[in-house]
């Protein structure tokens, strides 16, 4: 394998690109009216597509709400990524909590609907 990416759908790219870019610290890899590549190039390469909904290359069955998908993201400290958001105005679903197997973990919605746990190691692994 090359590479992996996640391909998110969502009704206006810049703004979802923007909430990625301010919580997470994504770069603009590539950017387009109807696609937007995130990636974190010194963080092994993670990378997310952002899709704009209704785009012809978006599969139908896509064009709505999202479904059963979360999407983690493991940060250094979710307090600062809580502190951030919060600051922000955006809603928190479940504020940071102590997860049972050895992880903090908050979980907050991007701007489309796409839940996003945020999680941080409490335990040396």
């Amino acid at each position: 394998m090359n590479r992996l990416m996640v391909n998110i759908v969502v009704a206006d790219v810049a703004k979802s690109a923007a909430f990625y870019e301010a919580l997470f610290g994504f770069q603009r890899a590539f950017d387009s009216d109807w696609f937007c590549n995130l990636q974190q190039p010194n963080k092994g390469g993670a990378e997310l597509g952002i899709m704009k909904r209704g785009h012809d290359i978006v599969p139908p069955h896509l064009a709505s709400t999202p479904g059963s998908t979360y999407l983690t993201i493991v940060a250094d400290d979710v307090e600062t990524v809580f502190e951030a958001a919060t600051k922000a105005g955006h809603v928190i679903t479940e504020p940071p909590t102590n997860m049972f197997y050895g992880q903090r973990r908050m979980l907050l919605h991007d701007p489309d609907g796409y839940l996003i746990d945020i999680s941080s190691p409490t335990v040396a692994g």
